[in-house]
């Protein structure tokens, strides 16, 4: 059998390209013209508005899902490339698309039986990144940990403190709450070894009011403290200052295109006032028509990138760190729902072992709930999802209490 001819890596194949890119010529070959992606400066900054909203919110809300997410862009009056309304199926292929950290995948199902093709048919070319790697992948974790298959929504809302970010470091599966004695006592244990016994994982079990003091304590005196803080959010802040000067000449360059559109337009009805361009002629409609939604779409990208920047929070300094230190300590021993809430926004997941209890958390919700805390314009305390980001080291292992 002849193997199959795949087209080139650089080579754009010729179907239309994701939202947040256009089709270019790259390259003339005798009669054939290679094609390649390019950023589309207007697409992109919707691209960048989706995953912002999955990872952050509007300001008034935590990370959202695709339905909100296809819910908020509808109302703000932000349209599909072809100006249709937001679904599920298109926010969730946004978030999911490879392409926007820079790796374009096609060739990916036979066209008339939509099977997927063998890993050796699938054709990936490199095109220029509209989203951070570390963007993209803290999104596509936010999607696993919402999946139905894996987290029942009585989960996300039990009354424990540590309910759905506990989990059995043998099967990876949620430890559930267990009574013993009328209820006396309650226990943290291993969900797969409660269904199944011992033969499908030996799991795990915990008295709930002692590991909950393990995990506090530890994030009290390991985390909460300022140097330890500064510390941690170093790397996230300078990355957090490079994507502000992004977004700055972003920003500059959407001006650009909305300042381009209306000086077009103006030509074009100047050259209508002095009768040199027939108004009745419809492609001289059609040319107006699309210019002013061009025009109108830079500007809008504009104001909310210029919103997204306003977001990204107030500069970080050593009297924040202890402010926001002392009053995180203070809050961790409440015991009201704000108490968990709290706790979840600076550690997503406690894995309990044999001899170790694992705590980790993501940088970037550590920063945004400190950013809240401070009084900037960013999302509230939700329940955030999982990312082992701080803590990595030997410090974030605690034995367990028997």
């Amino acid at each position: 059998m002849v193997p199959r001819k795949l087209p080139p890596a650089k080579v754009w194949n010729g179907s239309l390209p994701p939202i947040g890119y256009r089709v270019v010529a790259s390259e003339q070959r005798g009669h054939r013209t290679k094609k390649t992606l390019e950023i589309d400066p207007i697409q992109a900054e919707t691209v960048r508005l989706i995953f912002r909203l999955a990872r952050q919110g509007d300001g008034t809300s935590g990370p959202m899902g695709v339905k909100a997410i296809a819910t908020h862009l509808n109302a703000a009056g932000v349209r599909t490339r072809d100006g249709g309304r937001w679904g599920v199926g298109g926010v969730h292929a946004v978030l999911t698309r490879t392409t926007y950290v820079g790796r374009h995948r096609f060739n990916l199902r036979r066209s008339r039986a939509r099977h997927r093709n063998p890993d050796a048919e699938i054709v990936e070319m490199t095109v220029p990144p509209i989203v951070d790697a570390a963007d993209f992948a803290a999104v596509q974790a936010l999607l696993k940990s919402r999946s139905p298959a894996l987290v029942a929504p009585r989960i996300v809302s039990g009354p424990t403190l540590l309910t759905g970010i506990c989990f059995c470091a043998g099967c990876g599966m949620a430890m559930t709450l267990r009574t013993g004695k009328g209820g006396r006592y309650r226990y943290y244990t291993c969900s797969t070894k409660a269904r199944q016994g011992e033969t499908a994982c030996k799991g795990h079990t915990v008295p709930m009011e002692k590991l909950d003091r393990l995990v506090v304590d530890h994030i009290e005196r390991r985390l909460l403290q300022p140097k330890r803080l500064e510390q941690i959010l170093s790397s996230v802040l300078q990355r957090r200052e490079e994507r502000a000067e992004r977004r700055t000449a972003h920003i500059a360059e959407l001006r650009r295109r909305a300042a381009e559109a209306d000086a077009r337009l103006r030509r074009l009805y100047d050259a209508i006032e002095n009768g040199v361009a027939d108004l009745s002629d419809p492609m001289l409609k059609d040319r107006i028509a699309e210019l002013k939604a061009t025009r109108d779409q830079a500007r809008g990208d504009a104001e909310r990138a210029e919103g997204a920047l306003d977001r990204l929070g107030p500069t970080v300094t050593p009297r924040v760190l202890r402010t926001f230190a002392r009053q995180a300590r203070k809050a961790m021993r409440t015991e009201t729902g704000y108490r968990r809430d709290h706790l979840r926004a600076l550690a997503q997941r406690v894995e309990v072992d044999a001899k170790e209890v694992r705590i980790m958390g993501l940088k970037s919700e550590l920063l945004r709930t400190l950013a809240a805390a401070s009084g900037a314009k960013t999302a509230g305390f939700g329940v955030p999802s999982f990312v082992p980001k701080w803590l990595p080291g030997p410090d974030s292992n605690q034995r367990p209490t028997g």
